[in-house]
């Protein structure tokens, strides 16, 4: 399910706005198809859904001394496979092209499972999301079954717990620091170092929220990152539909051209009066408001979407 509503997210409006090439005046028809051939198949909740699927079959069918046996081999055969093997086309094995994003085993093994033309559109030579990074991320959603398994042993004092959890967090941030001399802490590669890292900084940050609002039994600050929590599909979908339609479909007219919608208020209301970078911001804060008010208001009518 979450795969299908990605991929309707990444086929969204499902037909190209913008120019093709040798094209000058393409039908409506011809939109849609170059829009089918260049569609991107990899996304976040694609990745979410496979290591979702895979994390939940690991923990149904393997003891927990596999599991962790599983995410060892997971991160360190993924580092060896990122490092040590040649790549194809350059003569050269992984660790010496993890500095150029298009040339490493992730990016060779996107273009040929995927294909160039169903890849990331920014990058155009690699995907973010793609198959063979998508391993380690498996890695990252048992940590949080790791994680989830301890806040809810009972058996243990919650001091206990969240004493546990920022040991772990902070050793981990610290062994993830020095994995990173060898293989970089890099989101775009989900690199071993990269899953180490974020878990053990997730852990330190749970055990905040626990020490704050279980402990101390301060609350008030958590109800924005409830409306967002219980309803982070609708969150994460309409935002990216909203996107693609004002950075893209919705044009308006400014000082006699036409401009995104997104380009037009920000132009009109946000860089006359602020330095660039914190217009941008602005804006930013802005978007994140509005779809606040608007989870808000299907949090308070109990409208809340579940896979």
């Amino acid at each position: 399910m979450l795969r299908r509503w990605s991929g309707s997210l990444n086929a969204f409006p499902f037909f190209w706005w913008g120019k093709i090439a040798g094209i000058d005046h393409p039908t409506f028809w011809q939109r849609v198809l170059y829009r089918i051939e260049h569609l991107r198949f990899a996304g976040v909740l694609q990745r979410i859904g496979i290591a979702y699927m895979a994390a939940a079959l690991l923990s149904l069918r393997t003891t927990k001394r596999q599991q962790i046996a599983i995410v060892a081999s997971l991160l360190i055969g993924y580092w060896i496979v990122m490092t040590l093997v040649p790549v194809p086309g350059t003569g050269t094995i992984g660790a010496f092209l993890l500095n150029q994003p298009d040339k490493t085993l992730a990016a060779w093994s996107d273009r040929l499972i995927l294909g160039a033309n169903h890849i990331w559109a920014s990058s155009k030579t690699w995907d973010p999301e793609g198959p063979l990074s998508t391993l380690p991320a498996i890695a990252t959603a048992m940590l949080g079954i790791f994680a989830g398994r301890w806040i809810t042993d009972k058996r243990r004092p919650l001091l206990e717990r969240i004493v546990g959890l920022y040991g772990v967090g902070c050793v981990a941030m610290v062994a993830a620091s020095l994995w990173g001399w060898v293989f970089p802490i890099n989101k775009n590669l989900w690199t071993s170092s990269y899953v180490i890292f974020t878990a053990g900084f997730a852990c330190v940050v749970l055990a905040t929220c626990l020490w704050i609002v279980d402990v101390r039994h301060i609350s008030g600050w958590t109800k924005p990152f409830i409306v967002y929590g219980v309803n982070p599909l609708i969150a994460f979908v309409g935002s990216g539909i909203m996107a693609r339609l004002i950075d893209s479909l919705l044009k308006v007219n400014v000082g006699g051209k036409a401009v995104s919608l997104h380009q037009a208020s920000y132009q009109l209301f946000f860089e006359p009066f602020f330095p660039a970078k914190f217009a941008s911001l602005l804006w930013a804060l802005c978007f994140v408001a509005l779809w606040l008010g608007i989870l808000t208001v299907l949090h308070r009518r109990n409208v809340i979407v579940k896979l």
